[in-house]
C-alpha cells in the first residue's frame, strides 16, 4: 500500500532554510544534494517503516540522509489508518 507524504509547515520551513544554507540556488552540487533529500522524503510513500524509531519518542521515526558530518534527520509519523506519512521536521543530525 502506498502512503501519502505530507509535510508540516515546520518541515517546509526547515527545507527552505536548508536550501538557503547550502546555497542550492548557486551550486549545482548543492542543488543535486537537496533534490536527493527531497526524493528520500518522498520515498517514504513506499517504505515508511524503514526509518528507525527516534530515541526521544518511540511513536516517531527518523530517516537519516547525507554523510557525516552533514547528516540530516527527517522526523516523521506514520498514520496507518489515514495511509499518510507526516513529516514533522528536518534538522541537522548534530542538533538536539
Amino acid at each position: 500500500m502506498e502512503f501519502l507524504v505530507e509535510l508540516t509547515a515546520r518541515a517546509e520551513r526547515d527545507l527552505a532554510a536548508i536550501y538557503e544554507y547550502i546555497h542550492a540556488e548557486s551550486s549545482k552540487r548543492a542543488f543535486e544534494w537537496f533534490n536527493g533529500l527531497e526524493a528520500a522524503i518522498l520515498s517514504l510513500a513506499i517504505q515508511p517503516e524503514r526509518g528507525m524509531r527516534t530515541p526521544e519518542n518511540p511513536s516517531l521515526r527518523q530517516l537519516l540522509y547525507g554523510n557525516k558530518p552533514h547528516v540530516y534527520r527527517v522526523i516523521y509519523r506514520i498514520g496507518r489508518r489515514a495511509s499518510r506519512v507526516w513529516v514533522l521536521q528536518v534538522r541537522h543530525g548534530a542538533r538536539k
